[in-house]
């Protein structure tokens, strides 16, 4: 993912250099054309020069400007909304370093409270005190404890070397994880103002509107074309049998009898039809997408508070149980249930 996102980054960066061109190109105009004949007679010489000038371009070229110009917004909002992604994904990789760095504590904890509860028990079960079935639960416990710490190992070790590649650091640096200042829930009210202005400040949905922008001014230029091609200019010319000599203005006039430029048109109409589409399907998953998160945030706010409200609780249950086993007022297997139950909430 990391490798694609990257990818990404530089084929945009590349791509906006396309469009600067392309920019560049609708706001230039076409060359004037130079035509030149000779021609000869028994009697004389003559020919004809010639320079005519495409009006044609003069009419498309506010539309062809503004096609360009938003898409050349479009690219750039691209290259916005990727590095949003970049930046997002940093965030998430830095979450996940810090959780991981404590779950690590939580589970090496209960990995030494198995490990020590299984030598107790193999130890009595050598003195003839414990069955052999209970000392293989609680091998086979010790063992799952220590697999899922090794897993945990090995993808803290992906997600560092992830984050350290995101922030362009050296491979193995150890960025401080700072806890974070706690945000106020966000309410109904300002969820709906958030939603209400997602088309005005996401960038990927902004992207899209100046496609559609620009969609629509190429749609424009189809339009203006349709009308007759029209090229003027002056000629002078000599006639090869009279000796004459005449200049005068040249016009070439291009009938809209049969084409009219009704296909183009047709097929930037259909264009701009399927952008709008594209652009409601966007914000219709974008719009899905931000529900579900403010759900989601919401009911992992309350089973928060919930476990919260539990912890004491069982931290007193535990340290309890701990001067109870001290005091032989508890037995062994009673502990450990305890320490696991409430190492097994920290860890939630």
């Amino acid at each position: 993912r990391i490798a694609a996102l990257i990818a990404l980054m530089a084929s945009l960066f590349f791509g906006a250099g396309i469009a600067r061109a392309q920019m560049l190109q609708a706001g230039l105009l076409p060359d004037p054309q130079f035509t030149a004949g000779f021609a000869t007679s028994a009697r004389d010489y003559g020919g004809a020069l010639g320079l005519m000038q495409d009006l044609q371009s003069l009419i498309t070229r506010g539309a062809a400007k503004s096609a360009a110009a938003n898409a050349q917004k479009q690219v750039h909002l691209n290259i916005l909304w990727q590095e949003w992604q970049v930046a997002a994904r940093a965030s998430q990789l830095f979450i996940q370093a810090r959780a991981d760095r404590k779950l690590q504590h939580l589970l090496q904890s209960n990995s030494r409270l198995l490990h020590r509860h299984y030598q107790a028990d193999l130890a009595a079960m050598r003195r003839g005190n414990q069955t052999s079935t209970v000392v293989s639960a609680d091998l086979s416990q010790w063992l799952d404890a220590q697999t899922t710490l090794r897993n945990l190992q090995s993808s803290a070790n992906v997600t560092w070397h992830q984050l350290d590649q995101f922030l362009g650091l050296q491979p193995g640096t150890r960025t401080p994880l700072i806890d974070p200042t706690p945000q106020p829930a966000i309410t109904a009210s300002q969820f709906q103002a958030a939603v209400a202005a997602l088309p005005h400040r996401r960038a990927d949905l902004l992207a899209l509107q100046a496609g559609y922008q620009s969609q629509q001014q190429t749609l424009r230029k189809a339009i203006l074309a349709q009308f007759p091609n029209l090229s003027a200019g002056v000629q002078l010319s000599r006639d090869p049998v009279e000796g004459i000599n005449s200049f005068g203005p040249r016009v070439s006039l291009t009938l809209p009898l049969f084409n009219r430029n009704r296909g183009h048109i047709a097929i930037q109409r259909a264009t701009r039809a399927y952008l709008r589409q594209t652009y409601q399907a966007h914000l219709d998953t974008a719009v899905n997408q931000a529900h579900q998160l403010w759900q989601a945030n919401r009911i992992l706010a309350s089973q928060l508070r919930t476990l919260d409200a539990q912890l004491p609780q069982l931290r007193q249950q535990a340290t309890a149980a701990r001067q109870s086993l001290r005091q032989n007022n508890l037995d062994q297997v009673a502990y450990v249930s305890m320490q696991s139950s409430y190492l097994s909430k920290l860890a939630e």
